[in-house]
């Protein structure tokens, strides 16, 4: 295992360290209120997605920002979403966080949808908040689907291609194709279901509008059981894949961890249950500039420990600290400028 893999201090509270109950303890846990304000980008191609931003916001136009990308069918309302936005929010940040097209309140504009590699809306995003906010130190986060379409952003643009100090990837599924053999595997199916029942459910709206590409009856649709079925007939040829093979190796970020030249931190579960154990095995060294911290357990976007004898959460503990130390560190460089 490359010597820039590190394990981390996270410990499971005693009785709690499986991965499946670390992935769905999030969900049952008390959700902090997150107040926010919703915002419609309009895109390049004519549609649009929704941002939330936390309320209140910084009168400083130069306080530091963080941006969130969700996962697959996340919102502004998933669990870590809301705690995320709300921790960053409380240390004075600007916290937004970018829907997918088609994740927010209203459904998107044009016969498409997302995807793990599509980096083009991120992209477009993060140029106008550059716009905005110029003097703003800006960091990015993204979880699972998000993370894996945040480091593909990251490495496609090189180190000064974007207006980040740094980038945060949270249980990035950065082999796809090995994320969806895990799926079938066990109780990792409950998540698949859980999923494919929310992508199916709007591939039926979609497909009721005049002039939707795709041609599928409703026991067709019902059929899509896996991820490798469903990304094979919808995914892949709504965003111009040959299949879900072409689109699980185009769009993972794995291979491309050894090109990122910005500041960057990959936090993992061994026992994510959404990818194999060997996961950093499969994939090249990561760059020097990427720091992967690998823990034992945490599941999926999990990583709930106990403090005080109350469960919370060393993720949203773990990713405050590195908001700390880089905005630390941009003010010392801004300083030695000076």
């Amino acid at each position: 295992m490359p010597r820039i893999l590190f394990n981390t201090e996270y410990r499971p509270p005693q009785g709690l360290s499986n991965r499946h109950i670390q992935t769905l303890l999030p969900r049952i846990l008390p959700k902090p209120s997150l107040p926010r304000d919703t915002e419609i980008l309009n895109l390049p191609d004519g549609d649009f997605v929704e941002l939330s931003w936390a309320r209140p916001a910084p009168n400083n136009p130069k306080a530091p920002i963080f941006i969130l990308f969700h996962g697959l069918e996340g919102s502004a309302n998933s669990p870590y979403a809301r705690m995320l936005l709300t921790m960053a929010a409380k240390k004075g940040w600007r916290a937004v966080l970018m829907h997918f097209r088609g994740c927010g309140q209203a459904a998107n504009r044009l016969h498409r949808a997302y995807h793990s590699g599509d980096t083009a809306d991120a992209y477009w995003f993060l140029g106008q908040l550059a716009v905005r906010y110029p003097y703003a130190l800006k960091v990015a986060a993204g979880v699972s689907l998000g993370a894996n379409m945040l480091l593909k952003l990251v490495a496609e643009q090189g180190g000064d291609g974007l207006d980040l100090a740094g980038a945060i990837a949270i249980s990035a599924p950065l082999d796809l194709a090995a994320s969806a053999d895990a799926l079938n595997i066990g109780f990792a199916s409950v998540y698949q279901r859980h999923l494919l029942h929310a992508l199916r459910r709007k591939l039926h709206t979609k497909l009721a509008q005049e002039g939707f590409p795709l041609k599928l009856t409703a026991k067709q649709v019902a059929q899509l059981d896996t991820f490798w079925a469903y990304d094979n007939e919808v995914t892949a040829p709504l965003h111009g894949f040959t299949s879900a093979s072409d689109y699980y190796q185009r769009a993972s970020a794995g291979r491309m961890i050894d090109r990122i030249e910005l500041p960057t931190l990959i936090l993992h579960a061994q026992d994510d249950p959404f990818a194999p154990r060997d996961l950093f095995q499969r994939l090249p060294s990561p760059s020097a500039c990427v720091r992967v911290e690998l823990t034992r357990h945490g599941g999926h976007v999990g990583f709930i420990e106990r403090k005080g004898g109350i469960l919370c959460s060393w993720l949203s503990r773990r990713i405050s600290a590195q908001l700390d130390a880089w905005s630390s560190l941009s003010m010392v460089q801004v300083s030695s400028r000076g």
